[in-house]
């Protein structure tokens, strides 16, 4: 499994809008084999703040959720909504996971 967390900060004017666009994003997301979760988060303190839980099953299936029509629309349609750069950092799953390690 890999796990992403993409932080988002959207000006203010705009969290209505993304949030929809996000949601969009979302529904159509879960529906990808190689994803096993999408959470779309909201800061409780600062409404501006986002934050995309990610799940994805290989490495592969990331890169392939990145070609998808819903991904792209939702790329271009939130980059103007944006109050500085989205980042990410990604994770490897721990627990519950195979113990191999």
């Amino acid at each position: 499994m890999l796990i992403v967390h993409v932080h988002a900060r959207v000006k203010p004017d705009f969290v209505k809008a993304f949030k929809q666009a996000t949601v969009e994003n979302a529904r159509h997301s879960v529906e990808e084999p190689g994803i096993a979760r999408f959470d779309v988060i909201q800061q409780a303190g600062d409404p501006c703040r986002f934050v995309l839980v990610e799940v994805y099953r290989s490495e592969e299936a990331a890169a392939r959720h990145k070609e998808t029509a819903h991904y792209r629309a939702w790329r271009d349609a939130v980059a103007p909504m944006m109050a500085e750069p989205r980042g990410s950092v990604r994770y490897a799953n721990i627990f519950p996971a195979d113990e191999g390690w």
